[in-house]
């Protein structure tokens, strides 16, 4: 596991894409996607690029489970507006919020299945969360409908207007498909994120923290500014 500590995350955007663009040198076409904050300065940095995303699929961790893909709350509306209308890509794979909880999982398993992830972009929660694979989560886990814990909730209300708006359940990869992954890039940004990223990195393996299944990953970079790497 290599480990860099960056200034912030405007640096640790710039570090990420150096490696995407390493790794499209090397035959890389498929890359795993997540939303939130902590991906954003990495997509500018691949939207401001003259690199062609044409040829490669992208595939997204979770969606918010009930939110139409046009809700301007929804990770396809993020993914849209964040890079794929500014730098399209051959296809694109996002959970289906709306769809049947009975058949999504399966389907989402199968397009894994069929476009093994070259590099995987994660970040963590504040609780140790990859995905929305919440702690206790099995690491055998695949793609299925979770409940999103209390603190998930918390951290996600600053992109609602009102609490109750904030959704309590979602589709997520599961950590077994993460770790199928040839290479993750982690990506973990603030004092928030502190002891989360301790654990994850130090900690023992377990369910608990949900990130800590990492260190069994051959290949993976951490990429963390100076206010989450204070504890390390």
């Amino acid at each position: 596991m290599e480990k860099i500590i960056v200034k912030d995350n405007i640096e640790g955007g710039k570090k990420a894409f150096e490696l995407i663009k390493e790794g499209m040198r090397q035959e890389t076409k498929v890359l795993g996607l997540a939303t939130g904050s902590t991906p954003i300065a990495l997509y500018k940095e691949m939207t401001e690029s003259d690199l062609d995303f044409g040829h490669m699929t992208a595939i997204n961790l979770d969606e918010y489970f009930g939110l139409s893909a046009d809700n301007d709350q929804s990770y396809h509306y993020f993914m849209q507006e964040q890079l794929f209308s500014k730098k399209p890509f051959k296809e694109t794979f996002i959970p289906d919020g709306l769809a049947d909880e009975e058949t999504e999982p399966a389907r989402y398993d199968k397009i894994i299945d069929e476009h093994p992830i070259d590099i995987q972009i994660l970040g963590i929660g504040t609780n140790g969360h990859i995905g929305f694979n919440e702690p206790g989560t099995s690491f055998d886990s695949t793609t299925r409908k979770v409940s999103l814990t209390e603190s998930t909730i918390a951290s996600n209300k600053r992109n609602f207007e009102k609490a109750e708006e904030v959704p309590r359940y979602a589709y997520s990869m599961g950590i077994k498909s993460i770790l199928s992954a040839k290479e993750i890039i982690l990506m973990v940004f603030g004092e928030e994120k502190a002891e989360a990223i301790k654990k994850t990195l130090e900690g023992p393996i377990t369910t608990d923290v949900p990130g800590s299944v990492l260190q069994q990953h051959p290949n993976v970079v951490v990429i963390m500014d100076e206010a989450a790497a204070k504890l390390i």
